[in-house]
């Protein structure tokens, strides 16, 4: 067994069972998140060497456990602590597989969550130590999904638990009036995790390592909470999505435009999966910005090209979802939707006034690609230049300037 057979995906499952674990005993999320890195470190070492060992969880949960113990011991403070850990008789034995009841263990996760994301975080902080502390990753692979240095990200994470320390957050599910807005930040972390994903900077267009973990995250919300229909319009939302991603881009790694897809490469089990989540969640009666998302989602898959896309129906939704949740980014898909509905005049009217997005790529990217339906070629590209020296994404860039370069200065298409 060499490093490389070490399951990583069996750590990043079993990295909110131990830390819940470890959490609810010691109260302390620091120390026991600083144990359970510890721990997982340990048990790339030592697997390797020795084996999997019976009770992957049992063995994690001890090491931490020593772990912590060792911190304890040097800090007198804490003798008492030491001692609750040592005496407790409900250590996991040699027997068992998981560390704790299955309701234990699903507390302890959407603990974890509602911790990491705690109100103190910024959204990037929350993001961040949701991936370290539910989602198993090391710092050095957060880093890597945001292009930052790895002690940048450090840093990061650092500060996110010593604003938590600060507000006296512990370990401990909400007070039942708080956790239905924590929920809604737990999801919201969730969803700007994914988006992150797409919306990468630098060489490549996505990082889908960061998507499978916030669709992973999204699952055990769901589990947690399979009574919650925005958990479920959540996760319908992601897989509806991710299952676009094969036909993102070509060969050559250069973005392929929704209209010009090949969707025979769409996922079509996650779109599957996606639109009986949406049905199930609609189903209750109770419709959030969530489920109307995902609606728009599943209409883009369910289409066999762009021309037979139900746009009056995306259109209609987007004008739901700006009502929901008011913001500059929904006007913007709703012009699209309008412009194809309408045609690209009625777009474009629904462009004026979204100053907040001047300084945004997609912004320019829509209006251009609406002036040239429109017959407009050399404001057309002047936008399309513009968007391409705003947009941070090497692929996004190439295409957009590749779009400009079709237009010539006299405002007829090249053919």
């Amino acid at each position: 067994m060499s490093t490389a057979d070490v399951p990583e995906d069996l750590l990043r499952e079993l990295t909110p069972q131990v830390l819940g674990t470890l959490a609810r005993r010691c109260g302390d999320f620091t120390a026991a998140e600083d144990a359970v890195q510890e721990a997982l470190l340990a048990a790339v070492e030592a697997w390797p060497r020795s084996g999997m060992p019976a009770n992957p969880a049992g063995w994690l949960v001890r090491v931490a456990q020593r772990r912590l113990i060792d911190q304890i011991r040097s800090e007198a403070a804490r003798r008492a602590r030491e001692e609750l850990l040592a005496a407790d008789p409900t250590a996991p034995g040699g027997g068992r597989h998981d560390t704790a009841s299955r309701t234990e263990a699903e507390d302890d996760t959407l603990t974890l969550l509602t911790l990491c994301c705690h109100p103190c975080l910024p959204p990037a902080s929350a993001i961040a130590l949701t991936l370290r502390a539910v989602g198993g990753l090391t710092t050095a692979q957060i880093a890597a999904a945001f292009l930052v240095p790895e002690s940048t990200m450090g840093q990061r994470i650092s500060r996110a638990k010593q604003r938590i320390r600060a507000a006296g957050a512990r370990f401990e599910l909400p007070a039942p009036e708080d956790r239905r807005q924590r929920g809604r930040t737990v999801l919201s972390v969730v969803y700007l995790m994914f988006n992150e994903a797409y919306v990468s900077h630098g060489d490549g267009l996505d990082r889908p390592d960061l998507a499978v973990e916030a669709i992973r995250i999204a699952r055990l919300l769901v589990d947690s909470a399979p009574e919650d229909p925005e958990s479920a319009g959540l996760l319908a939302l992601l897989l509806l999505t991710h299952a676009r991603r094969p036909a993102r881009t070509d060969h050559a790694g250069r973005l392929v435009p929704l209209d010009e897809q090949d969707r025979r490469l769409w996922d079509a089990h996650l779109i599957q999966e996606g639109r009986q989540l949406l049905l199930h969640a609609l189903s209750t009666g109770t419709v959030g910005p969530y489920q109307v998302q995902a609606a728009i989602a599943a209409l883009h898959d369910e289409a066999s090209s762009t021309q037979a896309t139900d746009w009056p129906q995306i259109a209609a939704l987007y004008t739901l979802l700006e009502r929901m949740v008011p913001s500059p980014m929904v006007t913007l898909n709703r012009a699209v939707a309008v412009g194809m509905v309408s045609g690209p005049l009625a777009g474009l009217d629904l462009l004026e006034g979204l100053e907040a997005l001047s300084d945004h790529h997609r912004l320019h990217a829509v209006r251009a690609h609406l002036l040239q339906r429109a017959g407009r070629s050399v404001e057309a590209r002047a936008e399309f230049e513009l968007a391409a020296r705003l947009s941070t994404n090497i692929s996004e860039r190439y295409y957009l300037t590749t779009r400009a370069a079709q237009l010539n200065s006299t405002g007829t298409d090249r053919h």
